[in-house]
């Protein structure tokens, strides 16, 4: 019993600790095509900026949290 209760608060804590992956904009062989995805579209499209933490490629505010006492 103490063994499952252990387990899930190590699983409570990983899963505290998730975070969507990142955007990034990806670009094509084809002149112009470029796209914003998480993963790669496909073969032959290469990363073309550095990670985006909104959807749609969008910067999000930082939010900071204050613990009160």
């Amino acid at each position: 019993m103490r063994t499952v209760f252990c387990c899930s608060l190590l699983l409570a804590a990983f899963a505290a600790h998730a975070a969507p992956a990142p955007w990034y904009y990806w670009r094509g062989k084809v002149p112009g095509a470029r796209v914003c995805a998480q993963v790669p579209p496909g073969p032959g499209w290469v990363r073309d900026s550095a990670a985006y933490d909104g959807a749609g490629c969008q910067r999000r505010p930082k939010v900071y949290v204050i613990p009160m006492r």
